[in-house]
């Protein structure tokens, strides 16, 4: 279904926005927009900014006319030409060759014992450092990389060069002031990864585990795309639990009352996680290219325009969501965009659901007596193409 009214408007321009505000707080941007028109076309990015929950929502679930396969794509040069920049037929080939790594049984029988381990260590780490560590350097962000290094079967790597491959080729997917320093931290990391790569998989084809590399080592899939596969995975699936964790904590911690509604009921942490992806959603933006000449929710779009699909602001459409600009896990639930749609649903979901909300949140509450904000540091969010905490300072009861 194509959204359509009998008299098209042009695209609204918002020369007004800067990459530089969007970085810094994008919801006053996002809210702004919305209430103007679901469409705008933003200088400072160059592209068409679409920032209505229908529009999002459409556009995930028409890849005829909004293809993932953009030109000049950002994530292309910064990680190879992923199944995330593909459409079907082929973006269905690369999906399905990772198998049931990701899929819940897996997480059950063999990631969360994993989860929980690699937990324990790092929520020791934090104790180490104690009150007034930061909770992202000292737990989120480890945590995260120690759990993606194993899935993904990189044996020959550690999880400080998860976390350097993760943010650096991130940084260049979301690049869009074109920083050269930026462009060449991200290929030094794109090559690394590509040697680690080459290094594990014969490694892996004698010594089979359940890891991601393991089971693409003995399938008869190009290189190339394993290599940009790979790099993807490793940009999400090490930012995005990175970010939930720091999203979540943070909004409990500065909610009191939801706080102690999900000590009291831990079943309530998972409420929690969606409701975090939807208040901050860890990718706030990707990319798609129109095929064709369209109309959408009224706002003539021609062939080839770039777009970006700002789900940071379709989650806060209060057409869909009642405040949304609040945390509230006692919300009416609806469906929100976090986690993409379509056939380009993360893949990583379960995984993330599986290692923020079943282990990392209820251990950090459970075992960091009264932990808070630290009311001597600040805590600190920015971005917008990727959204999280940059610095969570915590204090807790020795």
């Amino acid at each position: 279904m194509t959204l359509v009214t009998t008299v098209a408007q042009p695209v609204p321009v918002a020369d007004w926005v800067t990459i530089a505000d969007l970085h810094k707080d994008p919801f006053p941007i996002y809210r702004r927009m919305r209430e103007e028109a679901p469409v705008h076309w933003v200088p400072a990015v160059g592209r068409y900014m679409v920032t209505s929950y229908e529009s999002c929502h459409l556009i995930e679930n028409d890849q005829e006319t909004f293809s993932a396969d953009e030109t000049g794509s950002l994530m292309k040069r910064a990680m190879g030409h992923s199944m995330l920049r593909k459409d079907d037929p082929e973006h269905d080939v690369d999906r399905k060759s990772y198998g049931s790594v990701l899929r819940p049984k897996a997480i059950k029988e063999t990631w969360t014992g994993i989860f929980e381990k690699n937990s324990a260590t790092f929520l020791d780490r934090l104790r180490a450092a104690g009150p007034g560590a930061d909770l992202i350097s000292e737990y989120a962000a480890p945590y995260a990389a120690e759990n993606l290094r194993l899935i993904m079967g990189f044996h020959n790597a550690s999880q400080e060069d998860m976390q350097r491959w993760s943010q650096t080729m991130i940084n260049g997917t979301g690049n869009y002031a074109d920083d050269p320093d930026v462009w060449a931290a991200s290929q030094k990391s794109y090559d690394e990864v590509d040697d680690a790569i080459e290094e594990i998989l014969p490694y892996l084809l004698k010594n089979p585990d359940g890891s991601l590399l393991s089971g693409l080592a003995a399938m008869p899939i190009p290189l190339e795309a394993i290599r940009a596969n790979m790099k993807m995975t490793i940009g999400g699936g090490l930012n995005e639990p990175r970010d939930v964790i720091g999203v979540a904590a943070w909004a409990l911690m500065e909610n009191p009352s939801q706080l102690d509604q999900v000590k009291a009921d831990p079943a309530l942490f998972a409420v929690a996680f969606e409701e975090a992806v939807r208040w901050v959603a860890p990718i706030g933006m990707y990319p798609r290219e129109t095929t064709k000449e369209t109309v959408l929710e009224g706002i003539q779009l021609p062939q080839g325009a770039r777009l970006g699909v700002v789900i940071g602001a379709a989650n806060r459409d209060p057409k869909v969501f009642t405040d949304p600009e609040s945390f509230d896990i006692n919300r009416e639930k609806k469906p929100h965009l976090a986690f993409g749609g379509g056939n380009h649903f993360c893949a990583g979901t379960w995984v993330a659901r599986a290692s923020v909300a079943g282990v990392a949140l209820p251990r950090l509450f459970g075992g960091l007596p009264n932990l808070r904000l630290d009311p001597e540091q600040a805590a600190v969010d920015a971005g917008w193409v990727f959204r999280g905490m940059t610095s969570l300072p915590v204090t807790w009861d020795k």
